[in-house]
């Protein structure tokens, strides 16, 4: 998936469309619109504040017909999933059946081994703040073939992948670093985190947060497909180029979300999505202990505005308002939540292409 691209001339000829109510978020629309000029198929953003909630959507849900984007589309949340992942070990945690600093090893004895990786020296706390040093098998270069290229995704767009397999491809490779030395994003810490969940509770991570997040919360769009590969209705299409920019369009809506697991496969919609993080940062799904730790943040390489705590990105803003929330990326879906520190100010937002275009400008334009 590349960078930047010109805009196909399908979603040039279709209109914004714009569910806006009100005018008190004029910058946030502008964001939006300016992400389709940038050459993103369509937008779709919710926020909410004391004032209500507020949508504005902008370019096409499908390419073909020319079918706006919808303030109700779901949509895949990809790497979002790792705060409900996070929220639920911190759950576990409160209730004293598992520790932040208990051992990979001790909860999946076996798994973490091998070209110098030692499950007895990452503790899950490590998972959840990326300082395990664990390679990320999103990295690997023939997962990249199988996944990321035209040629592999088309072939292999509906194989059901186990999440012992993905770990297996990262044990393929050495450590990134000795684990608590350094930080470095790896969506293997989240598959093992998922792993560590089920042997904890003994019932999959999907069922623990439908029960103790989606059904708790009421967040009705929100779910976790397993090997599920359509998205729920309403929905738009999703798009990817792959590799090239300024290649063809290809439609990539349907897929397995396996090879994403834990780390990556929810699909929600954007008034959920800040549903969510409000209620996480407003303290009504983890006790102010385990909320501290999740807010307990490390240096990243992702930018110097941004550092990461226990499945939770703090993001200081140009206008140095500080923000909580995640980003997401998988084929032709890119999404960011995020909440003030309070839970009461929130905006989600998902572009329904993957190659061009950030959400960053969106949160500055709602907070700033």
């Amino acid at each position: 998936m590349g960078a930047t691209a010109l805009l196909v001339s399908a979603a040039l000829a279709a209109p914004a469309a714009s569910a806006a109510q009100g005018g008190g978020h004029l910058a946030t629309r502008r964001a939006v619109e300016a992400a389709v000029a940038a050459g993103v198929p369509g937008v779709t953003a919710t926020a909410e504040d004391t004032h209500g909630a507020w949508s504005t959507t902008a370019g096409v849900g499908d390419l073909r017909t020319g079918r706006p984007r919808s303030t109700a589309d779901r949509y895949r949340i990809a790497s979002i999933t790792k705060t409900f992942v996070a929220t639920v070990l911190l759950q576990l945690e409160a209730e004293h059946r598992i520790s932040l600093d208990d051992t990979v090893e001790r909860w999946l004895p076996g798994v973490v081994h091998g070209n110098g990786n030692d499950g007895r020296r990452i503790t899950v706390r490590r998972l959840l703040n990326h300082t395990s040093g664990i390679h990320d098998y999103l990295a690997d270069a023939d997962f990249q073939r199988t996944y990321f290229t035209e040629a592999g995704f088309l072939e292999h767009r509906y194989d059901t992948v186990g999440a012992r397999d993905l770990v297996a491809i990262a044990m393929r490779h050495k450590p990134d670093f000795a684990p608590g030395t350094s930080w470095n994003y790896s969506n293997t810490n989240y598959v093992l985190a998922g792993m560590v969940i089920e042997k904890v509770t003994g019932r999959p991570y999907a069922a623990e947060i439908e029960r103790r997040i989606i059904g708790r919360l009421r967040l009705t769009a929100t779910s976790v497909p397993g090997t599920k590969v359509a998205l729920p209705w309403p929905s738009s299409r999703a798009y990817s180029k792959f590799t090239d920019p300024d290649g063809p369009t290809y439609d990539v809506t349907t897929l397995n979300p396996s090879f994403a697991s834990s780390a990556g496969e929810m699909i929600s919609d954007s008034a959920d999505l800040d549903r969510f993080y409000s209620a996480l940062l407003g303290g009504k799904l983890l006790p102010p202990r385990q909320l501290k730790e999740m807010k307990t943040t490390v240096d990243t390489r992702i930018a110097p505005n941004v550092r990461y705590g226990l499945g939770l990105m703090d993001t200081r803003l140009t206008c140095g308002v500080h923000v909580w929330g995640h980003t997401g990326g998988i084929h032709g879906s890119a999404s960011e939540a995020a909440t003030t520190q309070d839970g009461r100010h929130s905006v989600a937002v998902n572009f329904n292409g993957d190659w061009s275009g950030e959400t960053a400008p969106v949160l500055e334009g709602e907070f700033c």
